[in-house]
């Protein structure tokens, strides 16, 4: 059986589309506000508000003057912006 599910095929994870929208990540990760749709998943929220908040921490421990970061991929721009330990983030999906 061990040789077969080398050949069995994973389902391919959902592709969600980005929506346009908000919110704001504290320094331990929880969101305390958003104007993303109620449906966008919050872990989704904390993964991309961790990646600023742990950018903008590294940046102070080292003496780096980081107030904002921005993101460009083809599909989205994000936007995050140092807030009090924490950080907002502010995602901008791309017209096609």
């Amino acid at each position: 059986m061990g040789l077969l599910s080398l050949f069995s095929k994973k389902k391919p994870e959902k592709l969600e589309k980005l929506p346009s929208g908000s919110f704001r990540i504290g320094s331990s990760g929880e969101i305390s506000a958003s104007t993303l749709p109620g449906a966008f998943p919050e872990d989704t929220m904390k993964e991309i508000g961790g990646i600023f908040v742990e950018a903008f921490k590294t940046a102070r421990e080292q003496g780096i003057p980081l107030k904002e970061l921005n993101l460009d991929y083809a599909g989205a721009k994000i936007t995050g912006r140092e807030a009090k330990g924490g950080a907002v983030v502010f995602l901008t999906p791309r017209k096609f």
